[in-house]
């Protein structure tokens, strides 16, 4: 609010300089009061969180990109909260919000899966205390995309391009989000936001692994293994388009009693991060997606 006013005082300053045609000046302060207010920054910073989260993933440090990935998530809940609250809702801000999801919620997540799949169809990665985890990454994508770019493709996999169906569905997905008038109050098919959610997960348990020696963990290995990773992604990528309804997590009250799901998903992931920290956060969606199922029969019946 503080900064609104500061914007405004300072159009208001510009308004009423006697060297700006009236009709100018008023164009001046429709232009920036309804283009830069408080939620389209908030967008724009997602947009811009999404775009240094996959310069992080290129480079290697996975972990940057995915906290960054998590920033963005709360900026993108913000942005929607922030313009209910201003009166600030518009369509430019619909359009904003779809357009930086794109990029954050629909290429970064094609991104990562695109850099794990790398690795994995790459030289496998080894302990070795002299070497970062971000450094082998690095190594490894760095080597596949000089490869690339030279067109030597006969000496890398072209299986990590699998991973663009996320992007490939996302852009479905929010097209369809803004012109579908079911989705006001609930989703129809999985939020890019938890999609993406769901992959950032498997970087963060494989750096965890690597620094506590854990490699050879079995569950780890089943779920970077190249051909769960592909599942995976045709699966969730698939399921951002499917007409599966799923409950948003907006309260109108905090009473027990038209909350429950949503009361009983909060302590669900209270649970999961407890007990099984990093891989909490993919469990995290999968229970969203269950719930949601069972919320639908109940309501059905």
């Amino acid at each position: 609010m503080q900064f609104n006013l500061v914007i405004k005082s300072h159009v208001n300053f510009l308004c009423k300089n006697k060297f700006y045609p009236v009709i100018v000046r008023r164009l001046l302060f429709k232009f920036v009061i309804t283009m830069f207010n408080i939620p389209n920054l908030f967008t724009a910073s997602n947009l811009l969180c999404g775009i240094i989260a996959i310069i992080s993933l290129l480079s290697g440090r996975w972990d940057w990109a995915c906290y960054l990935i998590y920033i963005a998530a709360i900026l993108d809940f913000l942005d929607g909260f922030i313009a209910r609250k201003l009166n600030q809702m518009s369509e430019l801000g619909k359009q904003l919000d779809s357009l930086a999801d794109m990029v954050t919620f629909g290429v970064a997540p094609g991104i990562l899966v695109f850099a794990l799949l790398v690795v994995q169809t790459g030289p496998a990665i080894e302990l070795n205390s002299l070497v970062t985890f971000h450094e082998k990454v690095g190594d490894s994508m760095s080597t596949y995309l000089s490869a690339f770019a030279d067109g030597s493709w006969a000496e890398i996999s072209l299986l990590p391009f699998v991973a663009l169906i996320i992007p490939f569905f996302s852009l479905f997905r929010l097209a369809k989000f803004n012109i579908d008038t079911r989705q006001s109050t609930s989703f129809i098919g999985v939020p890019t936001p938890a999609n993406t959610i769901f992959f950032t997960a498997f970087p963060l348990v494989w750096m965890n692994a690597y620094a506590n020696d854990n490699l050879d963990n079995a569950l780890l290995q089943f779920m970077i293994n190249p051909i769960t990773l592909v599942v995976l992604a045709v699966v969730m990528g698939y399921m951002l388009v499917a007409e599966l309804p799923l409950f948003a997590l907006k309260f109108r009250h905090f009473k027990w009693k038209g909350n429950e799901i949503r009361f009983l998903f909060l302590i669900g992931c209270l649970l999961l991060l407890g007990l099984f920290h990093f891989w909490g956060i993919a469990f995290i969606i999968l229970l969203y997606i269950v719930l949601s199922i069972i919320d639908n029969q109940i309501s059905a019946k």
